[in-house]
């Protein structure tokens, strides 16, 4: 996320910053007319410094589309370069502001704001995706050496007491000044940001929020580099007996990765990609145990890259850094921002759900220990429930991977995208623009034949990359200092398969890339003014991205890209009847993976008193929460990623589930009109809750879209959990 942008948004690192808009019916004219932004953007830069960066990296974005990143050029020697002035120049920017003679006014200060730091932000962005997506030891070095100095610099500006005052006097102001609506949304608040980030503190308060601002940079990048190493880790299995029951692709994937690392045989890599499908096919029951705990136990095992003191030492400062700021604990803190507001108010959702979700569970295991004639064990769950499954709904989901291949399976999302919303994606030649990796694919985005920006894809697994789905925007929508192309990409880590193989994928993973895509969405669909009202309520902001997963099985995209791989047919209508008379199967399971996660997440970040010991305080809130023996936690605290790289998902793991509530009762409305890609709803949704960012509260742009708040039951439902 932007600096500018973190500041009024409340400190989310991984906040979605291309999910922005106007609010339906909120036409440029009641925002801010075009020649009043001119206005108000010639005063803001005529407040900051005239600056030429030396830094290759820190130059304005050249070549076509609106200027791309220069990929072709990045050195970590030269990132870190980049970096190091970045904040100085961001450091002159500020202070140009906060010493500005004239009197305070929305144009000097708040637009002057969103226009500072742009070489840092532009440097930024390409850190983000070096440090993640190809995170190579050189990278690492410049992720630990740098990222305690952006926190600081950071800091520097929260702390800047002239600077907090121009925003406290136009917040204060506001209907005086004669602000408009979002003018007035954005003063206050970046005024009530800048209260949270300790603008308020007296000198003593904010050296000692300072210091615990960089410890905690420090603590989120040793966790991270830890299970990554961790997780560029795997079990080697020398026989094919080993790899019994394992679809072909995922066979031919495993010893891919075997020979890619100069081994014999097949190799499990230790992320979830890998490893699910071996525990839910593998036959060879001991060896799915050794590939479960390998998997389960990352970050976790006394080594080098055990990461228990490191979250001791993350909860323990967030917690001085809570009742620094005046709150009782780490969970208050980062509530304030959001839809649900309050600890209590997602306990109160996630404990309407657990309930059922373990009741199911109970009978889950039931089904699966009448066919197994044992207990089932956490490495047994995936494996037994898909026999049960075959058992249940004669559904094998091996029968519905050669629907999925993965071109196709982009394919078919463009085309969503395309009925909905009126995008078009055309893939761009090679080498038309840089890129940082030879796996990268390029497309240009239209909206109704308007070139909007650029789409990047990054598929596929390699060591130094983090796991699992992501969504990055490059470069967000804005209009205030002239309109601006959106750059986008989605991150997987698929097996990359060899000699020109199909790489066939699983129902769940082309509903993860429909997921991300989603989010891809978001940001194109931004028709915001103003950088500042770009993000969204993190409890929000998995709403867009969840909803269109519902698409993957909808006839039309079926139908025109979801044929199977060798024939070229699309899937029969009795194969979908299976699907759909299966989707609630293994909801238990899937409902109590993440939940348990989410609870233990809001119980780390409520207690009065942080724990040391971490394994023990992980065991204690299960046990207290009754968690099933059969399941563990989808992230154990060890790996937990989402809690332990940045602030951004810590007590807010449990948005997924507030964001699906929304996206379920949304996916009701299609259902409910008889056309999944009704024009009306589809134009409403892209109007309404894709493109005013925080334009407007997002509570009332619900009530607004759907007509009132939404209902809990759809979310129950769709999990095939009782209603009343």
């Amino acid at each position: 996320m932007q600096r500018r942008q973190l500041l009024i948004a409340g400190g989310s690192l991984m906040a979605l910053t291309a999910t922005a808009g106007c609010a339906a019916g909120t036409a440029l004219g009641a925002s801010a007319s075009a020649g009043s932004l001119e206005a108000d953007a010639r005063v803001a830069r005529a407040v900051l410094p005239v600056q030429t960066p030396r830094a290759e990296l820190l130059q304005p974005w050249t070549g076509p589309y609106g200027g791309v990143p220069p990929w072709d050029k990045v050195t970590a020697a030269k990132l870190r370069e980049a970096l190091l002035e970045g904040i100085e120049l961001q450091r002159a920017d500020y202070n140009a502001i906060a010493d500005n003679a004239e009197a305070p006014t929305f144009a000097n200060t708040l637009v002057a704001m969103q226009m500072a730091g742009e070489p840092l932000d532009l440097v930024g962005n390409i850190y983000g995706v070096m440090t993640s997506n190809i995170g190579s030891d050189d990278y690492n070095a410049v992720d630990t050496e740098l990222s305690p100095l952006l926190s600081a610099a950071g800091d520097e500006i929260s702390f800047n007491a002239k600077l907090f005052q121009r925003v406290k006097t136009v917040a204060d102001n506001a209907d005086a000044m004669g602000l408009t609506a979002a003018q007035k949304r954005i003063a206050t608040r970046s005024r009530d940001s800048f209260i949270r980030s300790g603008a308020a503190l007296d000198a003593a308060g904010k050296a000692e929020l300072g210091r615990i601002n960089t410890a905690l940079a420090n603590a989120f990048t040793a966790f991270s580099q830890k299970v990554v190493a961790d997780e560029n880790t795997w079990t080697v299995i020398p026989n094919e007996a080993g790899v019994a029951g394992l679809p072909a692709s995922n066979k031919a994937a495993a010893a891919a990765a075997a020979r890619n690392r100069n081994l014999q045989g097949w190799a499990i890599i230790n992320t979830r990609s890998s490893v699910d499908p071996f525990l839910s096919f593998a036959d060879d029951r001991a060896l799915r145990e050794v590939v479960w705990r390998k998997f389960v136990n990352r970050g976790d095992n006394g080594d080098r890259n055990d990461t228990n003191s490191t979250i001791a030492e993350i909860v323990r400062l967030r917690q001085q850094r809570a009742r620094l700021l005046g709150y009782r604990n780490h969970a208050e803190l980062r509530m304030q921002d959001t839809m649900a507001k309050t600890p209590a108010a997602a306990m109160e959702l996630m404990n309407r759900v657990w309930a059922p979700a373990k009741a199911r569970v109970t009978e889950e295991v039931a089904d699966m220990r009448a066919i197994a004639g044992h207990d089932i064990e956490p490495w047994d769950y995936l494996y037994y429930s898909e026999k049960v499954r075959k058992q249940k709904y004669d559904l094998d989901q091996n029968e519905l991977k050669p629907y999925f291949e993965l071109n196709n399976v982009r394919a078919g999302s463009f085309e969503m995208a395309r009925r909905l919303y009126g995008f078009t994606f055309e893939k761009l030649a090679p080498g038309t623009v840089p890129v940082f990796h030879p796996d990268v694919v390029v497309y240009e985005v239209k909206d109704a034949g308007r070139p909007i920006g650029l789409y990047y894809t990054d598929d596929y697994a390699r060591a130094g990359k983090r796991s699992g789905a992501w969504m990055t925007t490059y470069r967000s929508h804005s209009t205030f200092d002239g309109p601006k192309n959106t750059l986008g990409s989605n991150n997987n880590n698929f097996i990359k398969a060899e000699g020109g193989e199909p790489i066939l994928i699983s129902l769940d993973d082309a509903e993860t890339l429909f997921h991300e895509f989603g989010h891809t969405l978001h940001a194109y669909s931004s028709n915001v003014v103003y950088p500042a009202l770009g993000g969204t309520p993190r409890d929000f902001v998995e709403y867009p991205s969840q909803v269109h997963e519902h698409w993957v099985l909808s006839r039309p995209i079926l139908n025109g890209y979801m044929k199977h791989v060798q024939t070229g047919q699309s899937m029969p209508q009795a194969l979908l009847d299976k699907v759909e008379a299966a989707s609630t199967f293994n909801q238990g399971y899937a409902t109590v993976s993440y939940l348990s996660s989410a609870l233990v997440d809001m119980d780390l970040h409520t207690q009065a008193t942080p724990p040391t010991d971490i394994d023990a305080f992980e065991k204690a809130s299960l046990e207290r929460y009754g968690m099933p023996k059969e399941i563990v936690m989808r992230h154990r605290l060890p790996q937990f990623n989402h809690l332990f790289t940045s602030d951004s998902y810590s007590a807010g793991y449990y948005s997924y589930l507030w964001s699906e509530t929304m996206d379920a009762d949304t996916w009701a409305y299609f259902e409910e009109s008889g056309d999944v890609f009704n024009p009306d709803i589809a134009r409403r949704f892209k109007e309404i809750m894709l493109a005013p960012g925080n334009t407007v509260d997002r509570a009332e742009a619900y009530r607004a879209f759907r007509g009132r708040d939404p209902d809990v039951r759809a979310l129950l439902k769709v999990r095939g959990f009782p209603t009343s």
